[in-house]
Protein backbone atom coordinates (compact mmCIF):
# COMPACT_ATOMS: atom_id res chain seq x y z
CA UNK A 1 0.00 0.00 0.00
CA UNK A 2 2.84 2.70 0.87
CA UNK A 3 4.73 1.37 -2.29
CA UNK A 4 1.84 2.62 -4.45
CA UNK A 5 1.07 5.38 -2.46
CA UNK A 6 5.00 7.03 -3.41
CA UNK A 7 4.14 5.82 -6.91
CA UNK A 8 1.37 7.95 -7.03
CA UNK A 9 2.91 10.92 -5.64
CA UNK A 10 5.81 10.43 -7.89
CA UNK A 11 3.04 10.47 -10.74
CA UNK A 12 1.64 13.72 -9.39
CA UNK A 13 5.15 15.84 -8.99
CA UNK A 14 6.24 14.87 -12.09
CA UNK A 15 2.22 16.23 -13.68
CA UNK A 16 3.26 19.09 -11.67
CA UNK A 17 6.96 19.67 -12.88
CA UNK A 18 5.59 18.98 -16.33
CA UNK A 19 2.57 21.88 -16.17
CA UNK A 20 5.30 23.67 -14.83
CA UNK A 21 7.59 23.68 -17.73
CA UNK A 22 4.69 24.02 -19.84
CA UNK A 23 3.52 27.22 -18.32
CA UNK A 24 7.12 28.62 -17.96
CA UNK A 25 7.41 28.43 -21.68
CA UNK A 26 4.48 29.77 -22.87
CA UNK A 27 4.92 32.64 -20.58
CA UNK A 28 8.48 33.16 -22.06
CA UNK A 29 6.84 32.95 -25.83
CA UNK A 30 4.30 35.74 -24.59
CA UNK A 31 7.23 37.51 -23.22
CA UNK A 32 9.53 37.57 -26.36
CA UNK A 33 6.32 38.36 -28.61
CA UNK A 34 5.45 41.13 -26.01
CA UNK A 35 9.65 42.69 -26.29
CA UNK A 36 9.50 42.18 -30.02
CA UNK A 37 6.39 44.82 -30.21
CA UNK A 38 8.14 47.08 -27.68
CA UNK A 39 11.14 46.87 -29.78
CA UNK A 40 9.78 47.92 -33.29
CA UNK A 41 9.22 51.72 -32.57
CA UNK A 42 12.65 51.68 -30.81
CA UNK A 43 14.07 50.69 -34.12
CA UNK A 44 11.83 53.84 -35.32
CA UNK A 45 13.25 55.71 -33.14
CA UNK A 46 16.91 55.11 -33.77
CA UNK A 47 16.26 55.33 -37.13
CA UNK A 48 14.44 58.56 -36.55
CA UNK A 49 17.78 59.63 -34.34
CA UNK A 50 19.97 58.24 -37.43
CA UNK A 51 17.80 60.94 -39.72
CA UNK A 52 18.30 63.71 -37.43
CA UNK A 53 22.04 62.77 -36.70
CA UNK A 54 22.67 63.75 -40.49
CA UNK A 55 21.60 67.34 -40.02
CA UNK A 56 24.91 69.20 -40.53
CA UNK A 57 25.25 73.48 -39.82
CA UNK A 58 27.59 74.84 -42.00
CA UNK A 59 28.80 77.94 -42.27
CA UNK A 60 28.37 79.72 -45.98
CA UNK A 61 31.40 81.43 -45.53
CA UNK A 62 34.04 79.03 -44.48
CA UNK A 63 33.32 75.42 -45.56
CA UNK A 64 35.45 73.91 -43.06
CA UNK A 65 33.35 75.17 -40.27
CA UNK A 66 30.45 72.91 -39.35
CA UNK A 67 28.65 72.01 -36.71
CA UNK A 68 25.73 69.62 -35.23
CA UNK A 69 23.60 72.28 -34.21
CA UNK A 70 22.66 75.56 -35.07
CA UNK A 71 24.56 78.50 -33.85
CA UNK A 72 27.40 81.24 -35.54
CA UNK A 73 30.70 80.98 -37.45
CA UNK A 74 33.81 81.25 -35.11
CA UNK A 75 35.52 83.02 -38.23
CA UNK A 76 32.74 85.58 -39.47
CA UNK A 77 29.98 85.30 -37.31
CA UNK A 78 27.35 84.34 -39.98
CA UNK A 79 24.66 82.00 -39.40
CA UNK A 80 25.52 78.32 -39.80
CA UNK A 81 23.16 77.18 -42.80
CA UNK A 82 21.36 73.35 -42.14
CA UNK A 83 23.05 70.54 -44.77
CA UNK A 84 20.37 67.78 -44.52
CA UNK A 85 22.44 64.85 -45.32
CA UNK A 86 26.16 63.78 -45.88
CA UNK A 87 25.93 64.57 -50.05
CA UNK A 88 24.61 67.76 -48.89
CA UNK A 89 27.20 68.59 -47.05
CA UNK A 90 29.93 67.10 -49.35
CA UNK A 91 28.86 69.80 -51.85
CA UNK A 92 29.20 72.58 -49.13
CA UNK A 93 32.23 71.67 -48.54
CA UNK A 94 33.10 72.23 -52.19
CA UNK A 95 31.18 75.60 -52.73
CA UNK A 96 33.20 78.49 -53.50
CA UNK A 97 34.18 81.75 -51.15
CA UNK A 98 32.01 83.70 -53.04
CA UNK A 99 28.13 83.84 -53.98
CA UNK A 100 26.93 84.57 -56.87
CA UNK A 101 23.81 86.55 -56.61
CA UNK A 102 20.45 86.38 -58.29
CA UNK A 103 18.36 89.56 -58.05
CA UNK A 104 18.34 92.78 -55.68
CA UNK A 105 16.80 95.94 -56.10
CA UNK A 106 18.54 98.54 -55.26
CA UNK A 107 16.60 101.91 -54.06
CA UNK A 108 17.96 105.14 -54.88
CA UNK A 109 17.19 106.45 -51.66
CA UNK A 110 18.53 109.85 -50.42
CA UNK A 111 21.21 109.62 -47.70
CA UNK A 112 24.55 111.42 -45.98
CA UNK A 113 27.94 110.69 -47.12
CA UNK A 114 31.06 111.11 -44.85
CA UNK A 115 30.86 115.11 -45.77
CA UNK A 116 27.66 115.31 -44.91
CA UNK A 117 26.60 115.24 -48.66
CA UNK A 118 23.26 114.55 -49.46
CA UNK A 119 23.56 111.53 -52.11
CA UNK A 120 21.25 109.29 -53.89
CA UNK A 121 22.74 105.89 -53.41
CA UNK A 122 21.50 104.48 -56.76
CA UNK A 123 21.93 107.06 -59.11
CA UNK A 124 25.03 108.66 -57.54
CA UNK A 125 26.78 105.70 -56.60
CA UNK A 126 26.30 102.43 -58.30
CA UNK A 127 24.48 103.32 -61.51
CA UNK A 128 27.16 102.05 -63.98
CA UNK A 129 29.78 101.87 -61.52
CA UNK A 130 31.87 98.87 -60.46
CA UNK A 131 31.56 98.93 -57.04
CA UNK A 132 32.72 97.18 -53.31
CA UNK A 133 30.55 97.86 -50.83
CA UNK A 134 30.94 96.59 -46.64
CA UNK A 135 28.87 97.16 -44.20
CA UNK A 136 30.63 98.44 -40.61
CA UNK A 137 29.48 101.08 -37.66
CA UNK A 138 32.08 102.94 -35.86
CA UNK A 139 31.62 101.82 -32.17
CA UNK A 140 32.17 97.90 -33.39
CA UNK A 141 35.43 96.40 -31.95
CA UNK A 142 35.02 92.95 -33.63
CA UNK A 143 34.91 92.54 -37.08
CA UNK A 144 34.61 95.90 -38.23
CA UNK A 145 38.26 97.19 -37.96
CA UNK A 146 39.57 94.46 -39.84
CA UNK A 147 36.68 94.62 -42.58
CA UNK A 148 38.20 98.33 -42.85
CA UNK A 149 41.67 97.42 -42.80
CA UNK A 150 40.80 94.67 -45.72
CA UNK A 151 39.39 97.49 -47.85
CA UNK A 152 42.51 100.16 -46.86
CA UNK A 153 45.02 97.14 -48.23
CA UNK A 154 42.78 96.17 -51.13
CA UNK A 155 42.87 100.08 -51.64
CA UNK A 156 46.07 100.34 -51.76
CA UNK A 157 46.75 97.16 -54.34
CA UNK A 158 44.18 98.81 -56.68
CA UNK A 159 46.19 102.29 -56.83
CA UNK A 160 44.65 104.49 -58.88
CA UNK A 161 41.78 102.22 -60.28
CA UNK A 162 39.59 102.82 -57.06
CA UNK A 163 37.77 105.81 -57.88
CA UNK A 164 37.96 105.33 -61.59
CA UNK A 165 37.42 101.74 -62.63
CA UNK A 166 35.92 100.94 -58.80
CA UNK A 167 34.32 102.21 -55.99
CA UNK A 168 34.04 101.54 -52.49
CA UNK A 169 31.56 101.99 -50.43
CA UNK A 170 30.83 101.08 -46.13
CA UNK A 171 27.50 101.55 -45.62
CA UNK A 172 26.86 102.36 -41.43
CA UNK A 173 24.59 99.75 -39.95
CA UNK A 174 24.15 101.86 -36.99
CA UNK A 175 22.91 105.24 -38.46
CA UNK A 176 21.62 106.43 -35.33
CA UNK A 177 25.23 106.85 -33.97
CA UNK A 178 27.20 107.00 -37.28
CA UNK A 179 26.97 110.76 -38.23
CA UNK A 180 28.79 112.15 -40.93
CA UNK A 181 31.64 113.48 -39.05
CA UNK A 182 32.00 109.89 -37.74
CA UNK A 183 32.32 108.39 -40.27
CA UNK A 184 34.93 110.29 -42.00
CA UNK A 185 36.87 110.03 -38.70
CA UNK A 186 36.66 106.09 -39.15
CA UNK A 187 37.82 106.40 -42.28
CA UNK A 188 40.89 108.31 -41.77
CA UNK A 189 42.08 105.86 -39.52
CA UNK A 190 42.22 103.60 -42.91
CA UNK A 191 43.39 106.20 -45.00
CA UNK A 192 40.13 105.84 -47.32
CA UNK A 193 40.59 108.05 -50.36
CA UNK A 194 38.70 109.88 -52.36
CA UNK A 195 37.00 106.81 -54.55
CA UNK A 196 35.86 105.28 -51.14
CA UNK A 197 32.56 106.60 -49.71
CA UNK A 198 30.87 106.41 -46.07
CA UNK A 199 27.38 106.15 -45.89
CA UNK A 200 24.44 107.28 -43.73
CA UNK A 201 21.28 109.02 -43.14
CA UNK A 202 17.78 108.16 -41.39
CA UNK A 203 17.43 104.63 -39.96
CA UNK A 204 14.61 104.08 -42.11
CA UNK A 205 15.97 104.64 -45.04
CA UNK A 206 19.21 103.04 -43.91
CA UNK A 207 17.27 100.04 -42.78
CA UNK A 208 15.79 99.86 -46.31
CA UNK A 209 18.56 99.66 -48.07
CA UNK A 210 20.11 96.75 -46.00
CA UNK A 211 17.28 95.20 -46.78
CA UNK A 212 17.66 95.26 -50.14
CA UNK A 213 21.08 94.77 -50.08
CA UNK A 214 20.95 91.34 -47.80
CA UNK A 215 22.20 93.10 -44.69
CA UNK A 216 19.97 93.26 -42.54
CA UNK A 217 19.88 92.09 -38.78
CA UNK A 218 18.25 92.03 -35.81
CA UNK A 219 21.06 93.62 -34.23
CA UNK A 220 24.03 95.72 -35.70
CA UNK A 221 26.56 93.42 -33.64
CA UNK A 222 24.96 90.43 -35.93
CA UNK A 223 25.47 92.04 -39.10
CA UNK A 224 27.39 90.16 -42.03
CA UNK A 225 31.19 90.65 -42.66
CA UNK A 226 30.18 90.26 -46.14
CA UNK A 227 31.44 92.54 -49.18
CA UNK A 228 29.20 92.75 -51.89
CA UNK A 229 31.12 93.20 -55.71
CA UNK A 230 29.34 94.21 -58.67
CA UNK A 231 29.56 95.62 -62.23
CA UNK A 232 26.32 97.67 -62.74
CA UNK A 233 26.94 98.44 -66.20
CA UNK A 234 27.11 94.46 -67.06
CA UNK A 235 24.72 93.52 -64.21
CA UNK A 236 26.87 90.86 -63.00
CA UNK A 237 27.20 90.73 -58.98
CA UNK A 238 28.70 88.60 -56.35
CA UNK A 239 29.03 87.92 -52.38
CA UNK A 240 31.97 87.17 -50.81
CA UNK A 241 33.77 87.26 -47.28
CA UNK A 242 35.01 90.66 -46.05
CA UNK A 243 37.97 89.19 -44.43
CA UNK A 244 39.51 87.66 -47.16
CA UNK A 245 42.88 88.27 -48.45
CA UNK A 246 43.14 90.75 -49.97
CA UNK A 247 44.62 89.62 -52.64
CA UNK A 248 41.81 87.46 -53.68
CA UNK A 249 39.41 90.52 -53.17
CA UNK A 250 41.90 92.35 -55.63
CA UNK A 251 41.27 89.30 -57.78
CA UNK A 252 37.37 89.92 -57.90
CA UNK A 253 37.06 93.43 -58.04
CA UNK A 254 39.42 92.83 -61.06
CA UNK A 255 37.37 90.69 -62.48
CA UNK A 256 34.02 92.16 -62.58
CA UNK A 257 35.34 95.74 -63.47
CA UNK A 258 36.05 93.08 -66.57
CA UNK A 259 32.58 91.97 -66.43
CA UNK A 260 33.83 88.41 -65.88
CA UNK A 261 31.65 87.41 -63.17
CA UNK A 262 28.74 85.98 -63.52
CA UNK A 263 25.21 85.26 -62.66
CA UNK A 264 22.15 82.63 -63.29
CA UNK A 265 20.11 84.81 -63.63
CA UNK A 266 19.31 89.04 -64.14
CA UNK A 267 22.23 91.10 -61.88
CA UNK A 268 21.04 93.66 -59.40
CA UNK A 269 18.97 96.14 -60.53
CA UNK A 270 17.47 99.58 -59.23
Amino acid sequence: MKHLYSKTQSALLKGMSLGLLVCTLAFSSAQAQHDGHKTSPAKGTRQQTKTKDNVHYSCPMHASVKAKKPGKCPKCGMDLRADRNEETAATTANEPTSDQLSKVNIPDIELLDQNGRKIHFYTDLVKGQTVAINFIFTTCTTICPPLGATFARVQKELGDKVGRDVRFISISVDPVTDTPERLKAWGAKFHAGDGWTFVTGSKPQVDELLRALGASSARREDHSPTVLIGNDASGNWTRTYGLAKSSQLVQIINDAIAGKITTTTAGISN
